[in-house]
């Protein structure tokens, strides 16, 4: 009998020093939105999430309209306390331009200037859907070395089929392997399958943070890929993100949900994005959806 007293005091020790597994780790939580309304929003500051991130046209500084309207979303991101993600994107103004390294440089360059608190970057939104890997990987070099002591994401990829080898085709160009990529894993969220990151995990090492993800209530973007929509849906992919997805290896850092709310907004999200996707938080009548109180019950917020 005096045996029980050491045995459970030699098996509280060993459950101490066991390091978390995979499945026990938790992800940092962020939204990702182009509105800044989500700022002042009291559903959001509930939440206490510590990350947000933005898309921005490359050239987006060179323009007063949209300085004016990153002005506005960078204020309400740092007066919240939040680290911004800045994902460089296509010009507003130019369709189909491609910019050079040196423009890319300078783009990074010209948004810490106005925004100094801002150092987290990712080189290019859904690259490998019309970018060439080699392409992108001369911009990250030379991002990286605008700024070397920012973070600067390989690329936001989407999880289609080219993206084991479009990142492979990445680290051969660049000769050295992102410390971290981006994913938007919405096929494998909404089919409730591992899929894509599971390719993006097996082609390349670095950490993976999930930019934009989630359950997705309607669309009509022309896309090929067919997945099951609807706000239950959404909430059950949302879900999914997190019990699944996000455990698949220690290497996912970081899930940012996207977006906030449904609703005409400033340079990134306009009505004629509503239109296309919807995967909103909040609905366009200003009321949460069933995905916001998974998200809400994950990080133990109470709700009224």
């Amino acid at each position: 009998m005096r045996r029980l007293p050491i045995l459970l005091f030699l098996l509280a020790l060993t459950v101490a020093v066991v390091p978390a597994t995979a499945a026990q780790a938790k992800v940092a939580i962020g939204i990702a939105d182009n509105k800044s309304d989500m700022f002042t929003d009291p559903r959001f500051t509930a939440l206490k999430v510590k990350y947000v991130r933005v898309m921005v046209p490359y050239d987006a500084m060179h323009d007063f309209a949209q300085r004016t309207w990153l002005d506005g979303w960078m204020a309400g991101a740092k007066a919240d306390g939040l680290t911004p993600l800045v994902t460089f994107d296509r010009s507003r103004k130019r369709t189909s331009h491609n910019p050079s390294a040196a423009q890319m440089a300078t783009s990074l360059k010209d948004v810490r200037k106005r925004y100094p608190f801002v150092k987290e970057f990712a080189t290019w939104n859904e690259a490998n859907i019309n970018k060439r890997p080699e392409t992108v990987a001369r911009w990250w070099m030379a991002m990286r070395k605008a700024c070397p002591t920012c973070t600067i994401l390989g690329a936001d990829l989407l999880d289609r089929n080219n993206v084991g080898t479009w990142s492979q085709r990445f680290v051969k160009a660049a000769k050295r392997t992102p410390k971290v990529w981006g994913l938007h894993n919405y096929t494998d969220a909404n089919t409730l399958k591992t899929v894509g990151t599971r390719k993006l995990l097996k082609a390349v090492k670095g950490a993976v943070w999930f930019t934009e993800t989630g359950g997705v209530v309607s669309r009509n973007n022309g896309s090929g890929i067919a997945f099951p929509t609807g706000a239950s849906h959404a909430a059950k992919a949302t879900k999914f993100v997190f019990s699944t997805l996000a455990k698949l290896s220690p290497r996912v850092q970081r899930v940012y949900l996207y977006h906030w709310d449904t609703g005409v907004g400033d340079i990134g999200t306009t009505a004629d994005d509503d239109r296309t996707w919807d995967s909103g938080l909040i609905g366009p009548d200003d009321q949460p959806r069933p995905s916001l109180a998974v998200l809400q019950a994950l990080l133990g917020v109470r709700t009224s």
